[in-house]
């Protein structure tokens, strides 16, 4: 106690003052009794800590710089900072270069803030791959495009390369809902937000299926233009939909399909007539015209960009089918214009009502294939002629009519005037419209 009073009363060689601080460095004489030496020190009084504490240094440079140094800390209240010592003290010394290096002028305790916050956020310390996930979706350099800017951009690509006018149609609609469930743009919206969506839906699962179908082009083409990161499409890990599809095939009788066609209007009778003779689909007999309609040929070209299966096929024209095309065997253009499946079912509609037939969900094609495998006996071929798999043929439309029916069926013509006499049909017809059809089969093949 007694040297410690001693050393207080002990004039100061040099006084640091930093605003209202002062740093007292004392220079004493000390002997080194092993030598024999005197020696010179230099102590700094450190006060950071509540108590007076010395530091000695034989270079008086290095004395002053951390007189300097303390002087600043306890001027600025950072008395903390003040308290580092050895390889602290370098510690923070080089945090400090780092955020330099980074051109950030950040203050060293934020930066630990947020670090300490990302850590609780992570569970643990990924912060550099969570930065770098983050670049990889959200690049500086990305254009930034909403949810409707990318449908807007994709509908009307779809439409410069010629789609169908009914799928742009249902691609717009489905897609402009999605865009305005989510307003943000295209590289925001995350899986869980997609997933939630599709659950909520008070849709059929067939309606939810279409929208996550069409959801799925949007996020495709985004990451193909660079809208966002590759192999990022949310879509992709949200639940399939899956329901089950009616099993019970519908199919109209003979009488039905005669009412049908007499009740229809002009320009709708040799559509219904198509589709109930040659099985087309009604999506593919909007996308028809009448140039693929081949009647001298003997059959209907249903080409790639028009087949569902996106396949082209070739499909015979029957002996009584040829008889309801012929009135309009000059015709060209669309076989319904315009491709809008609006007004494409209030058509059907209308025969319906005349008609004073139900009409039956896809009734006409399923029709076509189940009286043209009980005629013929043939899977494989009605297979190619409807664009079907032989499994699907064999497993949902065998035994469902007699061939007896399938007879009556394909022998359906216009009625005739009264003043007109229809000479019995030979045998070497039917067989020559097989011929053409085989020859024109043989080709696609």
């Amino acid at each position: 106690m007694k040297a410690s009073s001693k050393t207080e009363k002990t004039k100061a060689w040099r006084v640091e003052k930093t605003g209202n601080s002062t740093v007292s460095i004392y220079c004493r004489k000390k002997h080194h009794k092993a030598s024999g030496k005197t020696y010179q020190v230099f102590e700094v009084a450190d006060y950071t800590t509540g108590q007076r504490r010395l530091q000695s240094f034989s270079d008086p440079a290095n004395a002053i710089a951390e007189a300097q140094r303390i002087g600043r800390l306890l001027a600025t209240g950072e008395t903390s900072a003040a308290k580092l010592r050895g390889s602290e003290a370098a510690s923070y010394g080089r945090a400090i270069e780092l955020l330099r290096a980074a051109g950030l002028e950040t203050p060293l305790e934020l930066v630990a803030a947020r670090y300490a916050e990302a850590v609780k956020h992570l569970g643990a310390d990924l912060i550099v791959e969570a930065a770098k996930f983050y670049a990889k979706r959200n690049p500086a350099n990305r254009e930034p495009r909403t949810v409707q800017q990318v449908a807007d951009e994709l509908i009307a690509l779809k439409e410069n390369r010629k789609a169908s006018v009914r799928y742009i149609q249902d691609l717009r609609a489905r897609l402009n809902t999605l865009a305005k469930r989510f307003s943000m743009n295209v590289d925001m919206v995350t899986t869980p937000d997609l997933q939630a969506w599709f659950d909520g839906m008070a849709a059929a699962p067939r309606t939810v299926r279409n929208f996550r179908s069409h959801a799925s082009t949007l996020f495709k083409f985004a990451e193909s233009r660079g809208y966002i990161a590759r192999g990022e499409n949310p879509v992709t890990a949200t639940e399939q939909i899956k329901f089950k599809t009616a099993s019970a095939i519908e199919i109209y009788s003979p009488k039905e399909i005669r009412r049908l066609l007499d009740a229809a209007p002009e320009d709708f009778q040799p559509i219904v007539a198509i589709q109930a003779f040659a099985g087309l689909r009604s999506a593919e007999v909007m996308r028809l015209k009448w140039q693929d309609v081949k009647l001298k040929r003997g059959h209907i070209e249903i080409t790639a960009g028009n087949a569902k299966t996106a396949s082209r096929r070739i499909v015979p024209i029957l002996p009584n089918l040829a008889e309801w095309l012929k009135p309009h065997a000059k015709k060209t253009g669309l076989l319904f214009p315009p491709d809008n499946s609006t007004a494409f079912n209030n058509k059907q509609n209308e025969t319906s009502v005349a008609a004073k037939v139900k009409w039956k969900a896809n009734a006409l094609r399923h029709s076509f294939i189940s009286y043209r495998v009980a005629d013929i006996q043939n899977v494989a071929q009605v297979a190619l002629e409807a664009g079907n798999s032989p499994a699907m043929i064999f497993g949902h439309y065998r035994e469902l009519v007699t061939a007896g029916d399938a007879k009556t069926w394909f022998a359906i013509a216009p009625k005739q005037p009264a003043n007109i006499i229809r000479l019995p049909r030979r045998a070497k017809s039917e067989a020559m419209q097989t011929r053409r059809y085989a020859t024109a089969t043989a080709a696609v093949r």
